[in-house]
């Protein structure tokens, strides 16, 4: 059976909490530079993800302070994570390596 791909948010959130734990906003800037731009978490997608991610033991609550008031949250990835992680990217470049092998026999790929 082969393995489903990983949503692209949550593929986007382990990806900048793998560098380290980060609180809410910095998810969401780390997740629009490691896609370009091209996706802009959320406030409601981030938390019901994260939320979805702490309860499947991919991430947990690295810490809390208070910021001008504001409680700031932290979140660390997880061992489980990280192995997610991992296969995530073995899936993805899998793919990758055989789309760059397919076009360079087609011609287009140099």
């Amino acid at each position: 059976m082969s393995e489903r791909a990983m949503q692209e948010p949550t593929f986007l959130i382990l990806t900048a909490l793998a560098a380290g734990p980060q609180h809410g906003y910095g998810i969401i800037t780390d997740a629009a530079e490691i896609s370009q731009g091209r996706v802009r978490l959320r406030t409601g997608t981030l938390y019901a993800a994260l939320d979805r991610l702490r309860g499947a033991g991919m991430i947990e609550v690295d810490r809390e302070e208070v910021v001008d008031t504001r409680m700031r949250r932290y979140y660390r990835i997880t061992a489980a994570g990280a192995d997610a992680l991992a296969a995530e990217v073995r899936r993805m470049r899998h793919g990758a390596e055989t789309a760059a092998r397919r076009l360079g026999t087609a011609g287009g790929l140099a």
